[in-house]
């Protein structure tokens, strides 16, 4: 209705009422369709943004008029209604209106105690929540004349004047209240924090009250229709039953269960028809408004009374399960049930989770590396790893920070914490491929490997086997095993994420290294492998003794013979990942690290190799430190071998091509692509191409049959970027490693930004984390110009990135937009961008057909 003012003051909500989310918030918006679907809602009046916030500065509605809606002895709650649920608000009020003429009269119709319990709740509600009062004074929970009456003299003393009685005057305050509490600067802040613009608005929605007490059966509960955390259809909730004659029973005793109940009385039974009632509108709702929807209800004299309704709070395994349910229900389209889902919830399908429901006592935090949690022993060495790992005991491998002597322990932990280290740090990016919960950058603990202890900033001190687990999801470390949630790849997330394929308008590819990781991307739908990292092949012991050898000969012929040994296991390497991928493509990453990080640098180790390889210690020492480098990452490293020492490239170039038709024998053609990292001119691509080419013409000659491969380029430096157009004469494929590109062009090591990159962001130095989300400004353009000019003197070129960025929501949407043909990262990423791709294409579809 309109009012003296220029604006609406408010407006009771009816089926035909102008009632907007924009202007009346969200609760507002709800309850009219609730009446609108013909739910027993009892009379609600809205007020709107704009006139709570006049309300805040002072300029109230005509509060008599709003009363006269509800009859002569109004009786009335006021509830919030944000833009957003998720964005809080103030808390209820309820039964404004009462004082002590309504007390008599309710006294006379429900019984003397049934008042005085309503009387006695709203003063203590009104004097600490809208008078803002001492909580302490009003916090007696016996209920009789005598406390009634010192709860309103408490009110007095405190203020200085007796309890409003007239309902003008307490509606008038709460609405203040709730209005100067939703504009005050701590309320604000805390929205944004939840994603809240600053200038939100709040409506407030004044509704009739439905007591829920009464001489017939009477009460109040909540219902839902599936289970909160599984997303399984399953009727739970509460309900509280206080008929007169059961008003006075001690706390508890009025609760029934909503459903048949061995353990005792329920709504079904006490209220059959109430009951199928509640169920018929739950199921109207659940098609009528396509989300599932716990309903608040009173029932007053046997009389049902629907006072709101809202989006049940879910999980996001339930969340995906009830998206899932709704497309199979035809309720909506599987394009919104993708919609509904946000890519980085999948993470907790994924993996092991800490259950939200159970106590956790954290002693540390840090960067939530990797998605998951685990919990294990601790220990502080890879051997201490594999060692538990034969026992059958999970650990927990906690390291300063790990180099590659570390893989094998890594995949022998349940998880990895690190002292050091950021979102791609070694720890974290192997961490993501093997699926293992990792939380790095703990700044705050201090480790002390030597006295096998670990001390937290409070002081506590774990030993070397004693019981933690970490929560790669929030980045926290907690003490002894805690309840946990088991990953939730079922039939639901299958479905969802077959729908997400059907839309996909970019390629997934995953970056796996072992035939477990290829498998895991296979089981994901994955479209290939993207990055095949072969250096970690090397690791296994009987490999790195091997490797070892090799960078101890002296001469050509010493250093090849030492590689044919390898040669069969790569060989094997190669075969099992063909054959998993079945025909999908795989693109293998020549050898990449410098050549020191095998071997050890620890005196001790030093000893233990000499031994091994039968030279004197003295030989060693001088070997380390002749390939120690000041900064190896930039150092004798990927091409810069394959040129210097070109039989390790040859070797891999064979195995790759004997696995090749030998998986051809077996199953699905193969096309390898074999790519060069770390390239920064054109030459060193000819140089290396020239090699691969010669060792392919020999192996088809030696084998009698003839295969293909795809030769491209690891873009990883600025320069190769910049020279994409010379470089792509001799590459069909580009694949930007962004992580690489990334840390060259900041001049940042990725290992380290983390001791000063949260300050940096807080300070708006750095937008974001550029090794967590890409940097559209700075290496975007780097990769803009790099297909640009790629395209442009080889239209055909297949180009892609394959750093950890892949996986990131934001940097798909850039690479779609420059016209890459597909993405790489960690196989437990796959369903991640899966989903997010397919965001985004939904998205530009709904955008044409505008």
């Amino acid at each position: 209705m309109l009012q003296e003012t220029d604006y609406t003051e408010f407006t009771e909500i009816t089926p035909s009422a102008d009632i907007e989310t924009a202007r009346h918030g969200g609760r507002a918006k709800c309850l009219q369709r609730l009446i609108r679907l013909g739910l027993p809602v009892p009379k609600t009046v809205a007020l709107s943004f704009d006139a709570v916030h006049r309300i805040a500065v002072g300029q109230m509605p005509d509060k008599s008029a709003l009363l006269s809606l509800f009859g002569a002895t109004p009786l009335v709650s006021v509830r919030p209604s944000s833009g957003d649920p998720d964005w809080g608000g103030p808390g209820a009020i309820l039964n404004i209106g009462m004082n002590a003429a309504t007390h008599a009269a309710l006294a006379e119709k429900l019984g003397q105690e049934a008042a005085d319990r309503l009387y006695l709740r709203f003063i203590q509600s009104y004097a600490i929540h809208v008078a803002r009062l001492d909580p302490d004074r009003f916090e007696e929970e016996a209920c009789n004349h005598e406390t009634i009456r010192a709860a309103l003299l408490a009110y007095e003393e405190e203020t200085d004047s007796p309890f409003p009685q007239a309902p003008e005057r307490q509606l008038g305050q709460v609405l203040r209240s709730m209005a100067r509490a939703w504009e005050g600067t701590t309320a604000r802040l805390l929205r944004q924090a939840k994603g809240a613009p600053a200038d939100a608005g709040l409506g407030l929605v004044v509704q009739e009250m439905a007591l829920g007490i009464g001489p017939v059966e009477s009460g109040s509960g909540v219902i839902q229709y599936v289970d909160s955390t599984t997303g399984l259809h399953q009727i739970t909730g509460r309900y509280l039953s206080q008929s007169q004659g059961r008003a006075a029973l001690k706390q508890g005793e009025g609760v029934l269960y909503l459903t048949r109940d061995p353990r005792g009385r329920s709504l079904e039974e006490q209220c059959p028809e109430i009951f199928e009632e509640l169920k018929r509108w739950g199921d109207i709702c659940r098609q009528r408004l396509r989300e599932e929807m716990q309903i608040e209800f009173t029932i007053e004299g046997g009389t049902l009374h629907v006072l709101d309704a809202v989006r049940v709070q879910r999980t996001s395994r339930a969340a995906v399960r009830i998206a899932v349910s709704l497309a199979d229900d035809f309720i909506i389209s599987r394009e919104e049930a993708l919609a509904r889902i946000e890519p980085r919830a999948l993470n907790e399908l994924l993996h092991s989770q800490v259950d939200p429901r159970g106590a956790r006592d954290r002693f540390a935090r840090g960067i939530p590396a990797s998605p998951g949690a685990a919990t294990g022993k601790i220990v502080f060495g890879s051997a201490a790893a594999q060692a538990s790992a034969a026992r059958g005991e999970p650990c927990i491998l906690v390291r300063r920070e790990t180099s590659p002597e570390d893989i094998r322990g890594m995949h022998a932990a349940a998880g990895v914490l690190t002292e050091r280290g950021g979102m791609t740090s070694h720890a974290a990016v192997i961490a993501r491929g093997l699926g293992l919960p990792c939380v790095v950058g703990v700044s705050e603990m201090r480790l002390k490997a030597r006295d096998g202890q670990l001390v937290a900033a409070d002081g506590r001190v774990f030993h070397e086997g004693d019981i933690i687990t970490i929560d790669g999801t929030s980045g926290e470390a907690l003490v002894g095993a805690v309840d946990m949630l088991e990953p939730a790849l079922d039939d639901a997330f299958r479905t969802l994420l077959s729908w997400a394929e059907e839309v996909c308008d970019i390629g997934v590819r995953a970056n796996a290294d072992t035939p477990a990781d290829a498998q895991t991307a296979r089981n994901f739908g994955a479209d290939g492998i993207g990055l095949c990292r072969t250096e970690h092949m090397f690791f296994e012991e009987d490999r790195l003794t091997v490797m070892r050898e090799m960078i101890f000969a002296k001469t050509e012929q010493d250093r090849r013979a030492a590689l044919d040994q390898l040669l069969p296991m790569q060989r094997a390497d190669f075969t099992r990942l063909f054959e998993i991928m079945q025909g999908l493509p795989v693109c293998i990453r020549l050898f990449d690290p410098p050549l020191h990080e095998f071997l050890p640098h620890s005196r001790e180790g030093m000893s233990e190799l000499a031994d091994a390889l039968d030279l004197p210690l003295s030989d060693v020492i001088r070997r380390v430190e002749f390939l120690s480098e000041f900064n190896p990452m930039l150092g004798m490293r990927g091409v810069r071998l394959g040129v210097t020492v070109p039989e390790i490239y040859e070797m891999q170039a064979r195995a790759i091509f004997e696995a090749t038709i030998e998986a051809r024998r077996k199953g699905d053609p193969v096309v390898p692509e074999i790519m060069i990292p770390l390239v920064s001119a054109m030459r060193e691509v000819e140089l290396v191409k020239t090699r691969i080419d010669a060792v392919a013409a020999a192996v088809r000659t030696e084998r009698g049959t003839d295969f293909d491969y795809r030769l491209g380029v690891m873009v990883e430096t600025p320069r190769a970027a910049l020279r994409a157009g010379d470089i792509v004469q001799h590459a069909a494929f580009l694949s930007f490693g962004t992580n690489d590109l990334t840390q060259m062009t900041y001049g940042l090591s990725r290992d380290d930004a983390g001791r000063f990159m949260g300050s940096y962001v807080q300070q708006g130095v750095f937008p974001e984390d550029p090794f967590h989300t890409l940097d559209v400004d700075g290496v975007g353009e780097l990769l803009l110009i790099g297909a640009g000019r790629a395209r442009n003197a080889r239209p055909e070129v297949v180009l892609s990135i394959c750093g950890e960025h892949g996986g990131n929501a934001e940097s798909i949407a850039f690479c779609r937009n420059a016209g890459f043909d597909y993405v790489s990262c960690s196989p437990f990423r796959v369903p991640v961008a899966r989903l997010a791709a397919a965001h985004l294409a939904i998205a530009a579809a709904a955008k044409l057909a505008c």
